[in-house]
C-alpha cells in the first residue's frame, strides 16, 4: 500500500512541477533568426526600445516581449559598417498578434533591404 501511495504522490508531484514556456506566457514573444553568413551587430524592431544584439550567422536571438506587434515590422539591421532596412508604412488591415512565440526570420540583401519571413512557433 505504501508503494502505491508513494507512486501516486510522485506522479502528482511531477505533473504539477513540470512547466513549459507556454505556461507563463506574459506577452508577444518575438525572436530574430539571422539567415545570413555574417553577424548582425544590432537589430532594431519598431515597437520596442530594446534591441537584439550580436545575433550570429544562422542563429536565433533570445525572445523580446512586446505589448503589441504584427506579422511585419519596420526593422533596421546593423552589421559592421553596413545598414539594412525594412520600412513598413502602416498596418491598415493587419490584426495584432496574440500572446505567443514568434520568429522574424531575416535575410539582409544586397541594396540594403531586408527579406522577412514570419514564423509562428
Amino acid at each position: 500500500m505504501k508503494k502505491i501511495i508513494f507512486c501516486l504522490f510522485t506522479a502528482l508531484l511531477l505533473s504539477v512541477s513540470c512547466t513549459d514556456r507556454d505556461d507563463e506566457l506574459n506577452g508577444i514573444n518575438i525572436r530574430i533568426k539571422n539567415n545570413n553568413s555574417f553577424i548582425y551587430d544590432r537589430v532594431a524592431v519598431s515597437g520596442t526600445e530594446e534591441v537584439y544584439e550580436n545575433v550570429a550567422a544562422g542563429e536565433f536571438s533570445d525572445y523580446l516581449v512586446y505589448e503589441e506587434a504584427y506579422q511585419f515590422a519596420s526593422i533596421t539591421i546593423t552589421a559592421g559598417e553596413q545598414s539594412y532596412n525594412l520600412q513598413i508604412i502602416d498596418f491598415v488591415g493587419e490584426t495584432p498578434l496574440g500572446l505567443g512565440f514568434y520568429t522574424y526570420e531575416l535575410t539582409a540583401e544586397e541594396g540594403g533591404t531586408i527579406a522577412l519571413k514570419f514564423i509562428v512557433e
